[in-house]
């Protein structure tokens, strides 16, 4: 059972008892005890009548609740008859929400559902899968009591995903059901059943009813499973990411030409995903173990952050080949800029699916654009010079770059593989040891614009942008060192070169 030694699950049961209600803990907290994994969003259920109505009920247990724990704020949604407080103890905190039994039915066109008072059946019965219709009674007289009129503990045990009532009713009814599906079966690791799966197959159109907003909650914890391909690969085969996002699903395929195909880009973008997830590659926030040493120690603070959009950049970073995918016979099959390209679309796929349009998607944008460099790099003599631009171009940002571009080593040809990690260690260990010598991540020019007004006593000018930019390129190719008076001497030759004369 739950977690039933928790003092507040015995409060609510005391509260239910003297307003004469049934109170259950249902849903994940029941499923996610069965599959101990934490939880801490507690839903409860009553069941009932009281002075207030059926339709508040919930409420009234809320307040009961909270004022018995210490007079926790509640927060109240009358309109669809909830309530909900936060309550911590031993140094954890739980989110409770609280409903009367309810059922609901829906029109065509929307999601949005007519709420009827029922019993805890019906709302048992609304919810969409078996596994998340558990309910635990919380009264004294039936403490613990499990009620499972859908065999859910069965399909926990066997690791499957159905849906309560036939699945063409419970996801024509709510489309976000689907992707709730693909979520759970990404995050659980559980299977959906033939006839769910189908249903989602049938349905999948119907997700164009639901706002982006709603789809993109789900798709970004599906982004942050153990293993997202999981879950990516279920909304291809079942039609979702054609609709949801038809850059990716645009990606699959092989086309071949004079006998010569190139690789299914779409497995590829999946398995340079998962490997991004990998604890080795980083994919633990709490220990990174991506074998290129962090020097930002902001970085560290942000690396839960960023994950998701680490994510994100390695799903999208061929997304641009489909446009510019050339067959030539000498070469074969090439992608010429797909890079560019991939970068013009991120903005228009984030902008669409309600994603965040300031620091995130510039760094995806940076990481898609910039994921072939190390590559380019191990695959060439590798010169002090091009590190250099690299590790200011990628700035803070080079971990996770270096990152990416190992995960995107896929080849299933050994010799080539360890030429590939041989080359791309060389790099690593380049960025390391110039970082540590130059200072070149995110460095501005030791000589300000305002340094060389000031100087040659001019206002803002061209010429100030091509004095800054020679002396910029100097330090990159290692002409000058990243040092004040180096760059000053520089500027004084430059400003002599284009007829400037030193201020006296």
């Amino acid at each position: 059972m739950i977690d039933l030694a928790l003092d507040i699950y015995r409060t609510v049961g005391l509260q239910a008892d003297r307003l004469g209600l049934d109170a259950y803990a249902v849903g994940g907290v029941v499923r996610d005890h069965f599959l101990q994994r934490p939880c801490t969003d507690i839903d409860v259920v009553c069941v009932g009548r009281s002075e207030g109505g059926e339709v508040h009920i919930g409420i009234e247990l809320a307040k009961a609740v909270a004022d018995a724990v210490g007079g926790s704020k509640v927060s109240v949604f009358k309109n669809f008859g909830t309530a909900s407080f936060r309550y911590t103890t031993e140094g954890r905190e739980y989110e409770l929400e609280f409903v009367g039994a309810r059922r609901e039915s829906y029109s065509r066109d929307s999601r949005k559902p007519v709420v009827e008072n029922g019993t805890l059946e019906d709302d048992q019965r609304r919810r969409d899968f078996t596994v998340n219709a558990l309910a635990i009674c919380l009264n004294a007289d039936r403490y613990g009591e499990l009620v499972d009129p859908f065999g859910g503990i069965r399909d926990l045990n066997e690791g499957i995903l159905r849906t309560p009532l036939d699945p063409d009713i419970t996801f024509s009814d709510d489309p976000l059901r689907m992707m709730r599906a693909v979520r759970f079966a990404s995050q659980l690791g559980f299977r959906i059943a033939d006839d769910t799966f189908e249903a989602i197959s049938r349905n999948a159109k119907r997700i164009e009813i639901v706002s982006a907003e709603r789809v993109i909650v789900e798709l970004n914890k599906i982004m942050l499973s153990p293993t997202p391909s999981v879950g990516l690969k279920l909304m291809q085969k079942c039609g979702l990411m054609e609709l949801i996002l038809p850059e990716i699903a645009a990606l699959r395929g092989v086309e071949t030409v004079d006998g010569r195909g190139h690789k299914d880009i779409f497995f590829h973008t999946m398995q340079v995903l998962d490997n991004v997830c990998l604890p080795a590659s980083g994919g633990n926030p709490e220990n990174p173990g991506n074998g290129f040493e962090k020097i930002s120690q902001d970085f560290a603070k942000r690396e839960i952050d960023r994950k998701l959009w680490l994510r994100w950049a390695a799903l999208l970073h061929d997304v641009g080949k489909p446009g510019v995918k050339k067959y030539d016979p000498k070469q074969g099959w090439t992608f010429h800029g797909h890079e560019a390209r991939g970068v013009h679309m991120v903005k228009r796929i984030f902008k669409r699916l309600r994603l965040p349009l300031g620091e995130e998607m510039r760094y995806v944008e940076k990481m898609v654009m910039l994921h072939m460099r190390p590559i380019i790099l191990a695959e060439d003599v590798v010169t002090d010079s091009a590190v250099r631009r690299l590790l200011f171009e990628a700035g803070d940002d080079i971990d996770d770059l270096m990152l990416l571009c190992n995960a995107d080593i896929t080849t299933r040809n050994e010799e080539k593989q360890r030429r590939h990690r041989s080359n791309f260690e060389l790099v690593k260990r380049k960025l390391v040891e110039l970082e540590e010598r130059d200072r070149i991540r995110n460095f501005q020019p030791p000589v300000s614009g305002e340094d060389i007004m000031t100087t040659f006593g001019i206002g803002p000018c061209r010429e100030i942008g091509t004095i800054k930019d020679a002396i910029k390129d100097a330090i990159l190719d290692g002409q000058i060192p990243n040092e004040r008076d180096a760059a000053w001497k520089m500027m004084l030759r430059m400003g002599k070169e284009l007829g400037l004369t030193v201020k006296s």
